[in-house]
């Protein structure tokens, strides 16, 4: 398996199946890390105004991109705004408050456009077509070269189209094993919205298992993520992989961008790695039927956000 020729792969329109997710990597250590990823094969890069990190993200980019020999064009970077949330006592960004946020993200990551520009949650309330109208003016700007949404719904997006506006092209959501959310799938695949997986390795142990990684997974997940008897740990042993790359493989088999995070250099490796094999049709019907329904990274589930 070669992770320089898996950077290659795409979805149909143009996504790095592999990006590299910076969730919980703090500023000052992102950019040794993301140098770190582009130079494994990372052709994708995510992050958010909410993750603190825009600067060491940036300064990782031209890192790697300079260590690479890449141009700007060679990466695909994703950031989101913060739309605010009011049960939080944070005030709901409108229109104007959107473009000035993305212009500080863009300043913070040094460039003159990013890839992808998402909304991250459906917490601004009233404001939400609002918000939608500033992407996709910057979109007509050329400042986001795509633009989408991140846990919405499908009422968050009916709403959009309710506006008369034009529907995201991506929305960022939980998926794995756990939480497969077909009818949302469906709902996306007939507005041609592409799905991209956040917390893909949920069902490891492992997983957010650091002080202060807060999240609703509960005391039966943790059990069943270390079973000894895990299908998991059984397919990787089948495949020759870790369960990681086995649950990678899962949601980019199922057409979905992943974005793992790691700040090993192996694992890194690992993770990208991940067209050399391929799950077959008994252990995809398997894993179709560990579905638990809604997921678990948001603390609380966060009903708040969908007010």
């Amino acid at each position: 398996m070669n992770s320089q020729l898996d950077s290659t792969r795409t979805t149909a329109n143009g996504l790095p199946l592999v990006g590299f997710g910076t969730y919980l990597i703090a500023n000052d250590d992102a950019p040794e890390a993301v140098a770190a990823a582009i130079g494994a094969g990372y052709r994708h890069i995510d992050t958010a105004a909410g993750y603190h990190n825009e600067d060491g993200v940036g300064e990782g980019i031209r890192r790697g991109l300079s260590e690479c020999g890449l141009a700007r064009a060679d990466l695909f970077v994703t950031t989101k705004l913060w739309p605010g949330n009011p049960a939080w006592g944070d005030t709901p960004k409108g229109y104007d408050e959107t473009l000035s946020a993305f212009e500080a993200s863009l300043k913070a990551l040094g460039l003159d456009y990013v890839d992808l520009y998402l909304i991250h949650a459906p917490s601004g309330g009233s404001e939400r077509v609002n918000q939608w109208r500033a992407l996709l003016d910057l979109k007509a700007a050329g400042k986001a070269r795509a633009i989408g949404v991140s846990n919405y719904t499908e009422a968050h997006i009916e709403e959009i189209r309710a506006a008369g506006l034009p529907r995201p092209e991506y929305n960022q959501i939980e998926l794995h094993p756990w939480s497969q959310k077909p009818e949302l799938l469906e709902f996306m695949a007939l507005n041609g919205i592409q799905p991209i997986a956040y917390s893909s390795l949920v069902p490891l142990s492992t997983w957010r298992a650091e002080p202060g990684q807060d999240s609703a997974k509960t005391a039966e997940m943790q059990a069943a993520g270390s079973d000894a008897g895990s299908p998991f740990r059984a397919m990787a042993a089948k495949y020759g992989v870790t369960e990681s790359q086995v649950l990678l493989r899962w949601g980019v088999q199922k057409g979905f961008g992943v974005l793992p995070k790691s700040l090993n250099p192996e694992r890194m490796r690992q993770n990208i790695d991940l067209f050399g094999f391929e799950i077959d049709a008994a252990d995809m019907a398997l894993i179709e039927e560990m579905d638990r329904g809604d997921g678990v990274a948001w603390a609380t589930g966060d009903p708040r956000f969908m007010g």
